[in-house]
């Protein structure tokens, strides 16, 4: 495995492979691996010759100061995790290689901005455009791939892939979850162990409104539901609960065809925010 700190470097590996015909994927992340990232890794190995992974902790999607403070940067493990993996290249590079001035392109996707992350995160959308639309053109992958907790991000990229004609296939896989079904991320580290206990509560209640909807129960019925269980659990604040459609994330008022209602839930746990999902 070889790891990059500049574009130069990066292009020039990835250039004399792809003389060789090699197809290539890219995992974006910011670090702080865990098991989530390393099924990316594998699906891109599966289906692809080459994989790249970029490790940025992106500053212009951060519209928290003290959330881009406290986000993990964790290299030397991730490198390690990723070898382990069978990763070929990793991208790591600075904030200053890849804003060597400050950006003024904004971007803007339309309903997205409106709903759940878009509403409370104001901003974010427009540093994830930046990010990954650089990456892109950087890396030139075949395939992208991208994990469903961050299922609204996706949609995202998935719109960018469209409106700006990137010649890959965009790849979305499953959550990846603890044994006792908290899912996976790399915000979990800063939990204290109590909190971390607590966490699950999150998707306890995801799945309270799924049994709620698949048992005929209305979308008001599982929303009813999941503002009395964080009722009976005050240490968190609950930031949304919306029942959406999976692709377009907007609203729906009754379950869709199986795949496409998403459940999606963010919320505060101490100093940490964490989110989920589950498709129906």
């Amino acid at each position: 495995m070889h790891l990059y700190k500049t574009i130069a470097d990066l292009r020039q590996a990835i250039s004399s492979q792809r003389k060789n015909g090699l197809s290539i994927g890219l995992v974006p992340t910011m670090g702080a691996l865990h098991a989530g990232h390393l099924s990316l890794i594998d699906a891109s190995k599966a289906q692809n010759d080459l994989t790249v992974c970029s490790i940025f902790v992106n500053p212009t999607q951060f519209n928290n100061p003290d959330d881009l403070a406290r986000y993990p940067h964790t290299l030397e493990a991730d490198c390690a995790l990723l070898e382990a993996a069978g990763c070929d290249l990793v991208f790591a590079p600075s904030v200053e290689e890849i804003y060597p001035t400050s950006p003024v392109l904004t971007f803007h996707f339309g309903e997205l901005e409106t709903v759940m992350e878009g509403a409370f995160r104001p901003g974010h959308f427009n540093g994830v455009g930046l990010v990954v639309s650089k990456l892109f053109n950087i890396v030139q992958p075949d395939r992208a791939y991208f994990g469903q907790k961050d299922l609204q991000q996706v949609a995202v990229v998935k719109r960018l892939v469209r409106d700006l004609s990137f010649p890959l296939e965009l790849i979305r896989m499953p959550i990846v979850r603890e044994e006792d079904g908290l899912a996976m991320s790399s915000r979990n580290r800063n939990l204290t162990p109590d909190e971390r206990q607590q966490a699950l509560e999150l998707y306890r209640a995801l799945s309270k409104a799924q049994e709620v909807l698949q048992t005929g129960g209305t979308i008001e019925a599982a929303k009813t539901a999941i503002n009395e269980h964080f009722r009976a659990h005050p240490a968190f604040r609950l930031e949304y609960f919306e029942i959406a459609n999976a692709d377009t994330l907007q609203p729906v008022d009754q379950l869709q065809a199986p795949g496409t209602t998403a459940l999606c839930i963010a919320a505060h746990l101490g100093k940490t925010r964490l989110i989920d999902n589950l498709i129906l």
